[in-house]
């Protein structure tokens, strides 16, 4: 049986025991039938993981005595991707395929072209559903981190959520200078940094948008000939970052037993 592997939100480094308690514990007491003393690896999401031994049940909780420490993942390219709400469920995927491939906040805004919305009332319910997705996405990928899922901001809060010192860069199909290899080709790029990634709805952004962003200090660049759904455009712009930018050849950690 594959070892499993579970979050705590608590923060793990110097700790010697976690508590578990909720779904963690139904899942290692009644699904999974373990029992004191045997094996399970936990992660925080700070980039800490352990090797750890279930020490006892309570009523409700599972305490674990943490054992080996896992290598650290080195973290050296931070990535925010700013997504335009698109329309039914597509943004589910874009925010699991976003934490599986290392971003480490996402903040969903509303651009001028958004077929999809999110009612004020239902904002906290949409983005604590995608805040689980994440969370499940970077359990099941291995991730050390898990990405933040802001709030659902406007196009012009979402600009404003841009570091000064970051690669800005806002994805545009009209664009016809600049493609996102030229831009990572720069020789004034470092060799990994932080990059903050806009992305936009199905029907694109408008001029005025794309101004906007310019005057925020957003460089417009393209994929090239190629016109990506928006469900596959950020998963591909997030991979082509961090191949170009070298975090791919990175040596992962040891695999587990």
């Amino acid at each position: 049986m594959t070892v499993p592997r579970l979050y705590s939100p608590e923060n793990l480094e110097n700790q010697k025991f976690c508590e578990l308690a909720d779904d963690n514990l139904n899942y290692l007491k009644n699904v999974l039938r373990l029992k004191p003393g045997e094996k399970i690896f936990v992660f925080d999401g700070f980039g800490h993981e352990f090797c750890a031994a279930i020490k006892n049940f309570s009523a409700k909780t599972v305490l674990l005595e943490l054992k080996e420490a896992l290598p650290p993942v080195p973290k050296e390219i931070s990535l925010t991707l700013a997504q335009a709400i698109p329309k039914a469920r597509k943004m589910d995927i874009i925010v699991k395929s976003a934490a599986e491939l290392g971003a480490d906040k996402i903040i969903p805004f509303e651009a001028a072209r958004s077929i999809g919305y999110v009612a004020r009332e239902k904002s906290s319910a949409k983005i604590s559903r995608w805040q689980k997705i994440a969370l499940e996405a970077a359990r099941s990928s291995h991730g050390a981190y898990i990405p933040q899922v802001a709030p659902v901001a406007s196009f012009e809060e979402m600009l404003c959520a841009a570091p000064d010192r970051c690669v800005k860069l806002i994805f545009w199909e009209e664009e016809s200078r600049n493609t996102i290899k030229d831009v990572l080709s720069q020789e004034c790029l470092p060799p990994a940094g932080d990059f903050f990634v806009i992305v936009g709805p199905e029907g694109g952004f408008s001029r005025e948008e794309i101004s906007q962003a310019i005057q925020k200090g957003f460089q417009p660049v393209s994929m090239g000939k190629q016109i990506l759904k928006v469900e596959t455009a950020a998963a591909a712009i997030l991979t082509i970052i961090q191949y170009e930018k070298g975090i791919f050849s990175h040596s992962s950690k040891e695999a587990k037993p």
